[in-house]
């Protein structure tokens, strides 16, 4: 169902992941994906699976959470296997009509998808343990040292976090749509290829009128309130960093200390 997409998410918690500031979460995940691509022999990936797993642990956020945010993926992942294992040469251990399965094709295309797998399970923590008040007010203070070359720091930031707080608004009324034109006998998803395109007129109209319907409620919301933009507010809850903030830093420096040791030595 659409309504297990995760994607843009918030639950609320007390774990540390939820203390921690969300700019220094945002610098961290920037290095464990840094991480992910840099170091990429068979130990980093071990370490990089098991800081995974340490991080949903620390996140309070059940582990069936963090694989719905997987699931719409999953076409690539097997998309991304299949093309590893007919295209890498090496010991051919099958042959499928032309194309040979190679035990090397067969393991990088593994590797390649467990990199795929952490890197959206970890960036999906992003979003599950930070609000998105606290997302739009990181990232305006990450991309404000380029305010004096005209980057519209504020705006981008308000932008992108409200396009995710609503990614979860317009699956659930995709949902409702859906199930509403099939109670009325709408053939949804059934037939050939056309017939399924067409189909899905009944749910992108709805869906479009309740889009803009939403952001026209927005609008007026924010000019209700008069807001111009970023100059001159201020913040309900000023960010600062603490204790975890810091344990959180010297874990990912050994991190990479010690998954770059490994990958230059080997």
């Amino acid at each position: 169902m659409l309504t297990d997409i995760t994607l843009g998410q918030y639950f609320p918690g007390d774990s540390l992941l939820h203390r921690m500031d969300a700019r220094v979460k945002i610098i961290l995940l920037f290095f464990y994906i840094v991480g992910i691509f840099l170091f990429d022999n068979n130990i980093c990936y071990g370490l990089n699976t098991a800081l995974a797993v340490l991080l949903v642990f620390l996140s309070g956020v059940s582990p069936r959470m963090v694989l719905k945010s997987i699931k719409p993926l999953w076409w690539i992942l097997i998309l991304t296997f299949v093309i590893q294992l007919f295209t890498v040469p090496g010991e051919v251990m099958a042959k499928l009509w032309i194309f040979n399965i190679t035990y090397e094709g067969l393991v990088k295309g593994f590797l390649i998808s467990l990199r795929l797998v952490l890197l959206i399970g970890v960036s999906s923590l992003l979003m599950l343990t930070t609000s998105p008040l606290m997302l739009t007010d990181a990232l305006e203070s990450l991309f404000r040292p380029l305010k004096p070359f005209g980057f519209p720091a504020h705006e981008l930031a308000m932008m992108m976090t409200i396009a995710l707080r609503f990614i979860p608004t317009l699956m659930e009324e995709t949902d409702k749509i859906i199930k509403a034109q099939k109670s009325r006998g709408s053939d949804i998803g059934e037939g050939n290829f056309l017939a399924k395109v067409k189909s899905m007129i009944p749910i992108l109209v709805p869906l479009f009128i309740s889009a803009f319907r939403r952001a026209d409620d927005l609008a007026m919301a924010m000019e209700a309130r008069c807001y111009h933009g970023g100059e001159g507010r201020t913040r309900m809850k000023a960010m600062r960093m603490h204790n975890v903030d810091g344990r959180a830093i010297v874990v990912m420096s050994l991190y990479m200390i010690i998954c770059g040791t490994v990958y230059f030595m080997l």
